[in-house]
């Protein structure tokens, strides 16, 4: 199975560089733009299945898309949850709370909402039980940059301050081929994985 991963349009300039996680913000005049693109780009790809983020960001850019697959719309494929901290960077949060940065592991335990273990189990959960329970060929998955780079901490065995310090740009998108995914006790059904 080829799994083509795709992170949204850009968003509303006021949301830029923000802990955005689960709000439901719009693609701004570029982000559409970009979706068109994106569009272009797979308009001969065959998707024989299509999994979106359900927040609007993703539907949006999803929309421009030509597809002959209905898509599914799933909470699972949502960007980590910042609770009070969303919408806030980095710079109003440090001035709002009490904690500073120490390091990326302490920061993002220190911030509210969804813990990571969590988000990462979520994840890991999705795209387990889409490698080994599925007989597609072809998938698009639309969802955010985060959800992106907790997959790569995960097959790559790299460590998640390694996983978000790669830059990912809105409507990016990267190809993996899981052939020769083997299930392990460690990764809970992910292994090897080539990225093409």
């Amino acid at each position: 199975m080829k799994i083509t991963l795709v992170r949204h349009g850009e968003v509303e300039e006021a949301y830029h560089a923000c802990y955005n996680g689960h709000i439901d913000i719009s693609l701004s005049p570029k982000g559409r733009l970009q979706a068109e693109e994106l569009a272009k780009a797979f308009k001969t790809t065959p998707f024989d299945a299509v999994f979106c983020s359900d927040l609007k960001r993703c539907k949006e850019t999803l929309e421009a898309f030509e597809l002959n697959a209905k898509p599914i719309y799933t909470k699972a494929l949502r960007e980590k949850s910042w609770g009070r901290h969303e919408g806030m960077r980095f710079e109003q949060i440090l001035a709002s709370e009490s904690f500073e940065y120490e390091n990326f592991e302490q920061w993002i335990t220190a911030l509210d909402g969804e813990s990571y273990p969590l988000y990462i189990e979520r994840i890991a959960h999705f795209f387990t039980d889409l490698s080994l329970n599925s007989t597609y060929a072809n998938v698009l998955v639309m969802t955010h940059a985060g959800v992106i780079r907790v997959l790569m901490h995960i097959l790559q065995k790299i460590s998640l301050e390694e996983a978000f310090g790669q830059s990912f740009a809105y409507a990016g998108h990267l190809l993996l081929d899981t052939e020769g995914w083997r299930s392990t006790e460690k990764t809970k059904g992910f292994g090897e994985i080539q990225c093409v």
